[in-house]
């Protein structure tokens, strides 16, 4: 058995799921809507996709990484930073084509300083090298929060209003060629509208130019490992549309 197989292995995706072509995912369909093979993924409207509006945000405009992690190594703008150990900035290739974005450090991530090192960063690692990608080579992993929550709680509107602009700074420095937000909080808070996670997967969102694919959290996909073939078809389509830019380069 190879380390591909077992990664889809333990995903539960391994024999029944395999890797598809464009047209193959192209196809696909939510389970309520009719499949109409013709027909592309759908693309949410650009104008749809916008910003929250902070207090700081203008004062990020043109920071390079060492500012940008002294700032937040420092901020005190919300109460969660009270009631953390450290901030958790990110960690990855500053070049990344890939960013993957989660809500907020957890427990373990709060005591390492580092994104997804919990049960759910091992699930995400095996996500990973499914997509036949690697944690540090051409991806980087945020999330929308930099200070754990109080419980490990979803984040708050207010909290995430005040960190926000550090991870749009981040993206600016990046410029990744695709975004994938883990989660309802991740994808919320990017898109800045509400809306539930069923009826934001499966379509191609736009972040200020750059695509974005919205999935399942790995901690939810814990919890209910069932949903974990609905995940790959998420990273089936991310797969598809890097490999749908790399062909247009080309």
């Amino acid at each position: 058995m190879d380390k591909h197989e077992a990664m889809l292995r333990e995903l539960n995706l391994f024999p029944l799921w395999h890797e598809r072509g464009a047209a193959e995912v192209a196809e696909h369909r939510p389970e309520s809507a009719p499949a109409e093979a013709s027909q592309p993924l759908p693309v949410a409207a650009p104008g749809l996709v916008k910003s929250v509006a902070v207090d700081n945000a203008d004062s990020l405009s043109g920071m390079d990484w060492a500012a940008l992690k002294s700032t937040v190594r420092e901020c005190t703008a919300c109460p969660l930073r009270a009631g953390c150990t450290q901030t958790v900035f990110g960690v990855g290739d500053e070049q990344a084509d890939w960013l993957f974005v989660g809500e907020g450090p957890g427990a373990d991530e709060d005591a390492r300083g580092e994104p997804f090192v919990g049960q759910a960063g091992k699930l995400l690692d095996n996500m990973l090298l499914a997509m036949r990608l690697k944690r540090g080579q051409k991806v980087y992993i945020a999330n929308i929060v930099k200070c754990r929550p109080p419980g490990n709680r979803a984040p708050e509107t207010g909290e995430i209003a005040r960190c926000l602009p550090y991870l749009q700074r981040q993206i600016e420095l990046i410029q990744p060629k695709i975004i994938v937000a883990l989660g309802k909080t991740a994808a919320t808070s990017l898109l800045g509208r509400d809306a539930t996670l069923g009826s934001l997967r499966e379509t191609t969102h736009d972040y200020h130019g750059i695509p974005m694919v919205i999935t399942y959290h790995p901690a939810y996909l814990l919890r209910s490992p069932l949903e974990k073939a609905k995940a790959w078809q998420d990273l089936q389509q991310a797969i598809c549309l890097m490999n749908s830019a790399a062909d247009k380069i080309a």
